[in-house]
């Protein structure tokens, strides 16, 4: 296993997990290292991608690992490598939020994560149950 920072020739892989990042961000993050790649046996099986939230906290906004790798630890050492980083770059704390009917807020809580607060988009064109959003101390 090895987690690298993305590439721009990471587009293809990247596209077939994310589905949310726009395209005019996906060179943005290569450029500013804001997103990892995870390789088992150097083929890509799952990404993680950040900003800075308040321009000053880093946030996770995707984490997913490929559903035929899933429950084996990659996605906590994904969060793990990028946890570290943070640190090592002077961040006190992490962010990063999942829908609340969605079980990542499980696995988010078992890394330490704690409830934080959430938001509610009820617009007819975009309606979606409430993002919970968790906070850790690193």
């Amino acid at each position: 296993m090895n987690i690298r920072y993305m590439q721009a020739d990471d587009k293809e892989f990247w596209y077939s997990l994310d589905k949310h990042l726009p395209e005019t961000e996906f060179m943005n993050k290569v450029r500013d290292k804001r997103g990892y790649v995870l390789l088992e046996n150097d083929i890509p099986i799952g990404l993680l991608r950040y900003n800075l939230f308040w321009d000053n906290t880093p946030f996770c906004t995707m984490l997913f690992v490929d559903w035929n790798h899933q429950r084996k630890g990659y996605g906590k050492k994904l969060m793990e490598q990028w946890e570290n980083d943070m640190k090592s770059q002077g961040y006190k704390m992490v962010l990063t939020s999942t829908q609340v009917d969605e079980n990542a807020q499980h696995f988010y809580r078992k890394l330490g994560y704690k409830d934080c607060g959430g938001f509610v988009i009820d617009l007819p064109e975009d309606s979606q149950p409430m993002e919970l959003f968790l906070i850790k101390s690193i």
